[in-house]
């Protein structure tokens, strides 16, 4: 968290942040700021309000200084707008549509119900990666324990009974050895995967590749197109009703996109836009996206309510995404099971197999 002083000209010194806030933080400020102006309070007194009843932290100091802009004679969006750390381009473009259009108390709702709605769509892809990462976690521990404290001791028992070891035992003990003596090097090899990782997706080139293989996944690859597609057109949607131009609020969605292959489809959108040409045709060019997407889309350009069908749209991937995650979760569960069971009994076979033979020899 980085504060740094600023003159504002008047002797003033103003605070300007660094630092960001988490969505939940802020889709709560924005459902309850679009809540006192639904009352009707000036928004001076409705930025006072809330900065006084918010925990110390990023967010309280941002509302105290957009406070202070506005107060000291700017607008809403403005003071806004010099916190991008917080909000974002999206943020500051429907405010600023508010308050040209003398309807902000109408798309700070919109905004905390876009808000509210992208926040459960994250939570539901969120919670469903839960379940797995904790059989995972705990399965790994325990495999961990077994090929460090128990392998070692059956190895010492083979090597007194001079046992021969069939080649499934030689692997295991051989694996366990490894995780004895080389154990160091497995947060090495973690740290190398992580840092090439995180190269490959600065990179816009192996970004690019990196989200067409995510794409490409079975099942979470439609997970994650949906989820993209569903934010693309709620994004676009609220975007074009709060009255901000299509040219930029394409650019806004291109920024706010997560996936680069959907981004190098939405700059096709707003080169066709430019050149005089529609939003459906491009789309469909693409191939990232459902015929039924494309054919509302270009029946919503032809009857002038498309911001009314990428709602419709969005509202029905979002179901469409729930539906997929718990088809997700549900195939996970017996894959768990089956990979589990799978190594569990490679272990205990690898280890019996061994005792058999020395009963065998006794008898």
């Amino acid at each position: 968290m980085v504060f740094i002083m600023a003159n504002d000209g008047q002797g003033k010194k103003k605070m300007s942040m660094g630092g960001g806030v988490s969505s939940k933080q802020l889709t709560t400020f924005t459902i309850q700021l679009s809540t006192l102006q639904d009352a009707g309070l000036p928004i001076v007194r409705s930025l006072k309000i809330l900065a006084s009843q918010m925990k110390a932290g990023n967010l309280q100091t941002a509302i105290t200084t957009v406070y202070d802009d506005v107060e000291g004679g700017s607008t809403f969006s403005e003071a806004l707008s010099k916190h991008p750390k917080i909000f974002d381009r999206l943020y500051v473009n429907m405010v600023k549509a508010g308050e040209m259009g003398g309807v902000l108390d109408i798309i700070l709702r919109r905004l905390a119900g876009f808000m509210e709605k992208a926040e459960k769509l994250k939570k539901k892809i969120k919670g469903a990666a839960v379940y797995p990462a904790s059989v995972l976690t705990v399965a790994g521990g325990i495999l961990t324990l077994i090929m460090i404290l128990v392998v070692p001791q059956f190895q010492k028992i083979f090597s007194d009974m001079n046992v021969p070891l069939p080649m499934v035992t030689e692997l295991l003990i051989a694996a366990s050895n490894n995780m004895v003596n080389i154990w160091w090097m497995a947060p090495i090899g973690l740290g190398f995967i992580y840092g090439s990782f995180k190269l490959i997706a600065g990179n816009k080139k192996g970004k690019m590749i990196l989200d067409t293989v995510v794409l490409k996944l079975p099942v979470f690859g439609e997970i994650v197109r949906k989820s993209n597609i569903s934010r693309f057109t709620r994004t676009l949607g609220t975007l074009i009703s709060s009255g901000v131009a299509i040219l930029e609020a394409l650019q806004i969605v291109k920024n706010a996109t997560g996936n680069q292959v959907i981004a190098n489809v939405v700059q096709k959108v707003s080169d066709s836009i430019r050149e005089g040409g529609s939003v459906a045709e491009p789309l469909a060019q693409s191939g990232e996206f459902d015929d039924m997407v494309v054919n509302m889309i270009d029946v919503g350009e032809e009857t002038g309510e498309m911001d009314k069908m990428l709602i419709k749209i969005a509202d029905n991937f979002d179901e469409e995404v729930d539906v997929l995650v718990g088809a997700m979760v549900s195939l996970m569960e017996p894959a768990l099971i089956v990979f589990m069971g799978g190594i569990i009994g490679f272990i205990v076979i690898a280890l019996f197999l061994p005792l058999i033979t020395l009963v065998q020899s006794m008898g």
